[in-house]
């Protein structure tokens, strides 16, 4: 038994097609179907769209700034010759 895994779209008339390798071909299978609903891609942003996106959101972190703690001491590794 071999395990393939397929990613095609069901046409608007409610039909699955299936490209089978070369080597199936005129051969009995036995078939298993597990269909899996993916998500709506979600559609590109327009270059308007992202710099409408960066100005809304540019300097939202300014009453709140991130700061680096401290970083310690950094190991002492033995040196490669």
């Amino acid at each position: 038994m071999e395990a393939m895994k397929f990613r095609t779209r069901v046409g608007q008339d409610g039909i699955l097609q299936l490209e089978m390798p070369d080597e199936l071909w005129g051969q009995e299978v036995e078939a298993i179907v597990v269909l899996q609903p993916l998500p709506a891609p979600q559609p590109e942003m327009s270059r308007a769209e992202w710099l409408k996106f960066i100005d809304e959101t540019s300097g939202s972190l300014a009453d709140d700034p991130i700061e680096r703690g401290d970083q310690g001491e950094h190991e002492i590794r033995d040196e490669i010759v």
